[in-house]
């Protein structure tokens, strides 16, 4: 009899042992990011990255795509999403919103001096961002760094109100979209992220092709890789560590960083943050 419950005890360890062990291999890892681009761009450019993580953390890792800024902020904070590549201005919206529950991992070293610039049709006569007053202006997303909330608050410094100084506001919601309102003539200016314009310029994108820069910001923390509140300790390890591993020299890491438009992924803080946080509150986009 007692060998008995032993082999029914060693069997229930034994059975907690397996359920356990599967549980840790069904979990999923649900992975989004602000749409400041196309959603088709935004899939290829995840899909390497995407493989990557599940061979460095075991997990089926599912993209998760979202219609606009504070979908990423509102499934974050409600732990529908656990990884999101935000920008600072979103990230200091989930910060907020989670009570500093967020906690961003890693960034790219372009996103330690990170900046926006300002574009034209090819034909305007427009040179400077004080010749901007009185024309349309168009904007990424309200949510945006790099497309609205650093760009309103160094036009702020020049003595630009945002506000009053432009014949009318647009927000074409992504920065590739913003090229295009300019291109086709749906704004006689606007402004993007520096990294989005140097990609199209490099692909000749068509819009790309009728558009010019007249200006570009001076740098600013932006974007980076954040966990949501509560991620397993070994589990946002994991994460963090192999986005440092990632090697633009190493061949199996080429299509990812390419596609990352990344040198190198850094270990990032809160704290970087501050300066964005700040500018929001300047220009009175956060209360």
């Amino acid at each position: 009899m007692f060998m008995m419950h032993r082999l029914v005890a060693q069997s229930a360890v034994a059975l907690g042992a397996m359920l356990s062990v599967s549980a840790v291999f069904a979990q999923t890892l649900k992975v989004s990011a602000i749409p400041d681009e196309s959603p088709t761009e935004l899939s290829r450019k995840f899909a390497p990255l995407g493989a990557y993580l599940e061979k460095e953390t075991g997990l089926k890792v599912e993209w998760t795509p979202v219609t606009d800024y504070a979908a990423v902020v509102e499934g974050m904070a409600t732990n529908k999403i656990d990884l999101a590549w935000l920008g600072g201005f979103t990230f200091v919206q989930a910060k907020i919103r989670t009570n500093g529950g967020v906690t961003p991992i890693v960034q790219r070293a372009e996103d330690e001096k990170f900046t926006s610039k300002f574009i034209v049709p090819a034909d305007s006569p427009v040179k400077s961002l004080s010749e901007l007053k009185g024309k349309t202006m168009a904007f990424g997303s309200p949510s945006s760094t790099s497309g609205h909330l650093m760009p309103r608050y160094f036009l702020m410094k020049d003595g630009i109100d945002a506000g009053k100084d432009f014949k009318n506001v647009a927000f074409s919601g992504a920065h590739d979209a913003t090229v295009a309102f300019v291109a086709g003539g749906k704004a006689e200016a606007g402004v993007l992220n520096a990294s989005v314009m140097d990609k199209l310029i490099e692909t000749k994108n068509p819009n790309a092709m009728k558009v010019k820069v007249i200006a570009t910001t001076p740098p600013y923390f932006d974007y980076n890789w954040t966990v949501r509140p509560g991620l397993d300790a070994a589990l946002t390890k994991k994460i963090t560590d192999a986005f440092l591993k990632l090697d633009p020299a190493n061949p199996a890491h080429k299509e990812i960083m390419n596609l990352q438009r990344a040198s190198k992924f850094v270990a990032t803080k809160t704290a970087n943050y501050d300066g964005i946080e700040a500018a929001g509150k300047a220009a009175g986009l956060i209360k």
